[in-house]
């Protein structure tokens, strides 16, 4: 399938990837050069501006949207929107809030372009794992992209959740659930690392803990990991970003009169790691980079 793909960072340069990989035809485009030439390596076609993007793909056109939530989601979409024609869709991948996406839907409705949201999980390793897909919008839009969401996730981690604005809520939920995941995780590590008397070994128990007990995970593989390269830490500043969803998702909760406690302490507790140093914010910092390749502050 033929498809175009603006937005070449680290999610979207491995995606695109992915899709060479399984024999997709794709035309890429990003406004650094350099981004561009490394796709051209892996097999993709690129194009020097969207217009000749969106030119060079066959109708119904195509165009899936990786860049970041807010201001550059939006003026991407906007400049591709007048480029396409009724029956043409376009695809926005990224983390933007679901109201967001389900204005932009109404919005690109009245020109007859179709609009798909779709939650996208995998960080990193998507590339090699493939990506959970929460995936929002018309059933026949959906559908036509199957060939296309199939090849870029893992069997069965893909899903027509509902109408527009649903992949990009169950998105937010999603990211929600992993603040809560692994501020568990910082504050069970920051416990272990302070009974000093014990001289723990972090990374062994990560992996001990993923051999048959309840908290085994992926998160604990790349705790591993992280403990392996640094069992201190001392190198990860504990200042923890968060990217939105965490906020949107307390807000939801809000909302609609739903009592979050985990998920809004877990987000508080990344505010106040930017005013206080602390373990387990190095945890959330390190593991973080694990999966999603964020960029750590380092200590000096």
């Amino acid at each position: 399938m033929k498809i175009g793909f603006v937005g070449l960072g680290k999610m979207g340069a491995n995606m695109v990837e992915r899709l060479l990989q399984n024999k997709h035809d794709i035309v890429a485009f990003d406004l650094n050069a350099s981004a561009r030439e490394n796709v051209a390596k892996k097999g993709a076609t690129t194009a020097s501006s969207l217009k000749a993007l969106v030119d060079s793909l066959p109708s119904p056109r195509s165009v899936w949207v990786m860049v970041p939530a807010g201001g550059p989601t939006e003026e991407a979409i906007e400049n591709i929107s007048k480029l396409m024609k009724s029956g043409d869709t376009i695809i926005d991948g990224g983390n933007s809030f679901y109201k967001d996406s389900i204005r932009l839907c109404t919005k690109l409705k009245e020109k007859g372009i179709d609009f798909i949201d779709v939650g996208t999980s995998g960080g990193i390793w998507g590339l090699e794992n493939g990506y959970c897909l929460m995936i929002g919008g018309e059933k026949s839009a959906v559908s036509r992209l199957d060939p296309i969401f199939k090849s870029l996730a893992p069997q069965d981690g893909y899903q027509h959740v509902g109408p527009s604005g649903a992949g990009h809520f169950v998105k937010m939920v999603h990211n929600g659930i992993e603040y809560g995941m692994l501020q568990a995780y910082a504050e069970g590590f920051q416990i272990l690392n302070a009974k000093k008397e014990y001289s723990l070994d972090l990374a062994r128990i990560s992996k001990l803990w993923n051999r048959g007990s309840v908290v085994r995970s992926w998160l604990l593989e790349l705790a591993e990991d992280a403990f392996k390269k640094d069992p201190n830490l001392a190198s990860i500043k504990g200042y923890v970003e968060d990217s939105g969803e965490g906020r949107w998702t307390v807000e939801e909760a809000l909302e609609l009169n739903v009592t979050a406690p985990v998920i809004t302490t877990s987000l508080l507790e990344r505010i106040r790691s930017r005013q206080e140093e602390s373990f387990a914010a190095k945890v959330i910092a390190a593991l973080r980079n694990e999966f999603g390749g964020h960029a750590v502050r380092k200590e000096r």
